[in-house]
């Protein structure tokens, strides 16, 4: 905490503002100094609990980033996602941290059906970050995420929406299979005829339809 407090800089607060993030319990770091802050920390379970513990929005941020995997508990991770007050830590934690538990695929679809707006974002933040990163999972791991990306579509709240989309986007771009899996989702999608899913289908099906994306799906499959 005495290193966030030399880093910090109160004129960064209104910035982060402007982007959606609460301030009353910020220090203005930026997440380059957050960062290198935990590569000179290196893992650290009972320090990141103690981070996470002091409400601190940079604290959190590092907490996410120090915290050691394979010692998260699902009780951890249901309380931390309780806490979610904004998109960047429900997103930085996902990112960061829960994608490499044990009970990420778990969470993804059980936070999908929570109501508050950033307990809900973080299941389709996760769904998003494993189709990134799980480099080993089976494209039939995905298909839960599709139907759950269907199920809440609907969902107009902001950083709901948002989130659903990249989901959707994430999942997509994966392979081949799943691209056309995506897009007979957003089809699906599309006919609901509601404002919100009428934007997650479009958006995501002009990316996914994308010469671009196309083109590099089928290079990687030798297409």
């Amino acid at each position: 905490m005495r290193r966030l407090n030399e880093l910090a800089d109160p004129s960064r607060l209104s910035g982060m503002a402007r982007y959606g993030i609460p301030v009353d319990r910020a220090l203005g770091v930026t997440l380059p100094q957050i960062r290198s802050l935990a590569r000179e920390i290196g893992r650290d379970h009972a320090l990141a609990a103690a981070l996470w513990a002091t409400e601190v929005h940079e604290a959190r941020m590092l907490a996410t980033l120090v915290d050691e995997p394979d010692k998260v508990s699902e009780s951890q991770m249901d309380a931390m996602v309780d806490e979610f007050a904004s998109w960047d830590i429900c997103d930085q934690c996902c990112n960061n941290l829960f994608r490499l538990t044990p009970n990420a695929w778990k969470k993804a679809l059980e936070w999908s059906e929570r109501h508050g707006e950033f307990q809900k974002r973080a299941g389709f933040v996760l769904m998003a970050v494993l189709a990134v990163h799980a480099r080993e999972a089976k494209d039939d791991d995905f298909l839960s995420f599709l139907d759950a990306v269907e199920r809440h579509s609907a969902d107009e709240r902001n950083f709901v929406k948002k989130a659903v989309n990249w989901a959707l986007r994430q999942v997509g771009k994966r392979n081949v299979l799943l691209n056309r899996k995506a897009v007979e989702t957003a089809e699906r999608i599309k006919m609901k005829g509601d404002k919100a899913s009428k934007w997650v289908a479009a958006d995501a099906l002009r990316e996914l339809k994308g010469d671009a994306v196309q083109q590099r799906l089928n290079n990687r499959e030798g297409g």
